[in-house]
């Protein structure tokens, strides 16, 4: 099945990492797939060391509007590899059992042309057998809500950035 945790408020990489220890638990491996993310943070560190197996990473440390159109291609050239390096694990790991695969922030992969969109749709549209997916982000497409069969959105209401304060250590990473 295919989940989606969407929307402006907090909590939608909790989830699927909250999802991923739920699998790890039951001795089901876990494909993470990290757009658009290179910070070192403790729930990454956390999963790793639980056995999941991790992609990620960017061109630079720069949210995409902030990038040259150089750290832009390097960025999408980066995604790109690593969507095919999870979907090639996946397909293998999930002849021999379930598998749970997620991709954290393809929404905004997605929406700043960091993934080869036709291949994400068609795995959205036509997921392997013995696979789960997670999908996060902010403003999924169409299709992903489309196809979700779990859709939960994350509403912000309040959040102390809004009145300046920075991400804290142990909470927001």
């Amino acid at each position: 099945m295919v989940h989606l945790y969407h929307g402006d408020g907090k909590g939608k990489t909790t989830a699927a990492i909250g999802l991923s220890v739920r699998s790890l638990g039951n001795r089901i491996p876990v494909v993470f797939v990290q757009f658009l993310k290179s910070r070192d943070v403790g729930e990454i560190r956390m999963l790793e060391k639980m056995g999941a197996k991790l992609f990620r990473g960017k061109s630079c440390g720069k949210f995409t509007f902030q990038m040259s159109d150089e750290e832009k291609r390097e960025t999408r050239r980066i995604s790109i590899g690593n969507f095919n390096s999870a979907m090639e694990l996946c397909l293998k790991l999930s002849r021999k059992s379930s598998v749970l695969l997620v991709l954290d922030e393809i929404c905004a992969a997605w929406n700043s042309n960091m993934v080869d969109k036709v291949d994400v749709e068609y795995l959205v549209t036509n997921p392997p057998e013995n696979v789960e997916i997670v999908l996060t982000g902010r403003n999924p497409p169409d299709v992903f809500l489309k196809m979700a069969d779990y859709a939960t959105e994350m509403k912000k209401e309040k959040h102390p950035f809004d009145n300046g304060v920075e991400a804290r250590k142990g909470v927001e990473f």
